[in-house]
């Protein structure tokens, strides 16, 4: 039999392979509707300040398992969590709470209290993030001075039904935020300015929004921040754990989500934290798109990206012209995870083409070749490409500046062989190719561009 808690009881919550967080049942806001699926109560984390829906069977009473649970973890953000929950018993809350009745069992999502250390502030409470949205200024205001520093077979596939024309752009008039200022992040920013666009940035060094606040940005303090005061908003981390962490994490994405906010995840991650970043955000009453890009720093800077996007259909129609502003084609790929397998495909082939292309370019050179000689009957022949002439002038030339980071491209050629692990598929090819990036990276090449692999045959 199910157990019963009641509004105000301490409980531990548990979420999937994260260890328990101690929470207290709370009655859900009037726009949070009860998710359908499995019996589940509406929990407040101590130290997150965050909330969920959690399952009945991954609730356990506060005291009874107080002993083990503080035996089984000894973090920093544990240890903060447990006082917070001191101070409440102290301050005799509890008494009062559970006089309340019991609440009925409600469907899960997937919002995980953390035990590890975290770049963010904690968020401002949900009562006072539009209050906090006052605070956002642009750089005519402040100069850009107060900064705050923030630690299966798939589905049919529909083709393409979005043309980038960069330069005759009517933008939405709608409120758009960006999290995450890297390689290329800057680029789509930057083309969103370009062509009108309303925009919030955020990245966790806060230096790197200073010269968009100067184009005219706003700057938000927080991810949560960003998301409460946007109507869309876009991201592009560097892999699934950071791109998890700002989602789920404190004073992430997730606690400025409320009904009808957009997020759009641009992050190429595997498609498994695609579904589970897409069940949280829409189980607290957002929509989501995830929208991982193809391209490089050259063509985020140029608006010449391809999109790959996947999740609602609707969002993805009202993107379109930020996606006429930072790609020249996007392409609605169905249920979400489908963009994410069609990311991970694309990276595959470029980054085992890449290994090829510096292994050919080593032999070329052992066997007393011209290595310019080469570039030149490959840019002519049936292979040529911008891809070749770049990649192939890098290696001559020994200019690894990043256009394509070695380290990512390694990180989705092994996401890629684990997506064919999962489904029986042999990547033989790609495997060798990610051993010689994971050879690269050992060489100290992570922050190069990825024609750097070349460095494994000198």
């Amino acid at each position: 039999m199910a157990a019963h808690f009641k509004i105000g009881e301490l409980v531990w919550g548990k979420m999937g392979k994260y260890p328990p967080w101690p929470g207290k049942i709370v009655k859900p806001p009037k726009d949070m509707k009860k998710p359908k699926g499995k019996p589940c109560y509406f929990v407040k984390f101590f130290g997150t300040e965050d909330h969920a829906w959690i399952k009945v069977d991954q609730l356990k009473p506060f005291q009874p398992h107080k002993e083990d649970m503080v035996k089984a973890n000894k973090s920093k953000r544990f240890l903060q969590a447990l006082d917070a929950v001191e101070e409440f018993i102290n301050k005799k809350k509890v008494p009062e709470a559970l006089t309340t009745t019991a609440i009925g069992p409600a469907a899960i999502i997937k919002r995980t209290p953390s035990g590890s250390a975290s770049s963010f502030h904690a968020a401002p409470p949900p009562s006072t993030l539009q209050a906090a949205c006052a605070h956002l200024t642009t750089a005519s205001e402040t100069g850009v001075t107060n900064h705050v520093t923030l630690g299966m077979p798939l589905a049919s596939v529909q083709a393409a039904d979005t043309t980038a024309a960069n330069g005759n752009i009517t933008p939405i008039d709608k409120r758009i935020g960006f999290l995450g200022l890297g390689l290329m992040g800057c680029g789509m920013v930057q083309n969103l300015l370009k062509t009108g666009h309303n925009v919030t940035v955020w990245s966790r060094t806060a230096s790197k929004c200073d010269i968009f606040v100067q184009d005219g940005a706003y700057l938000g303090r927080t991810p949560a921040e960003v998301v409460s005061c946007c109507d869309i908003t876009l991201a592009c981390i560097a892999d699934p754990a950071a791109a998890k962490d700002l989602v789920l994490g404190p004073s992430g994405v997730l606690q400025g989500i409320r009904p009808g906010k957009c997020y759009v995840d641009m992050s190429t991650v595997d498609p498994e934290t695609a579904v589970d970043i897409s069940e949280a955000v829409t189980l607290r009453g957002g929509r989501y798109l995830e929208a991982p890009v193809s391209g490089n720093k050259r063509l985020s800077e140029d608006g010449g990206l391809l999109v790959l996007a996947a999740g609602d259909r609707a969002l993805y129609d009202e993107c379109n012209s930020c996606f006429q502003a930072i790609c020249r084609r996007a392409f609605y790929l169905g249920e979400v995870g489908s963009a994410a397998r069609m990311a991970l495909v694309v990276n595959m082939i470029l980054g085992s083409f890449m290994t090829s292309l510096a292994e050919g370019f080593s032999l070329a050179q052992r066997c007393g070749l011209s290595q310019q000689t080469l570039l030149d009957v490959l840019s002519l022949g049936p292979i040529g490409s911008s891809l070749v002439e770049q990649k192939g002038l890098g290696i001559l030339q020994g200019d690894y500046e990043p256009n394509s980071s070695l380290k990512h491209v390694q990180k989705d050629l092994r996401l890629a062989i684990a997506m064919g692990d999962m489904l029986h598929q042999q990547t033989p090819v790609a495997a060798a190719a990610n051993e010689m990036f994971k050879k690269a990276k050992s060489l100290d090449q992570s922050e190069n561009d990825m024609a750097a692999v070349y460095r494994v045959y000198e």
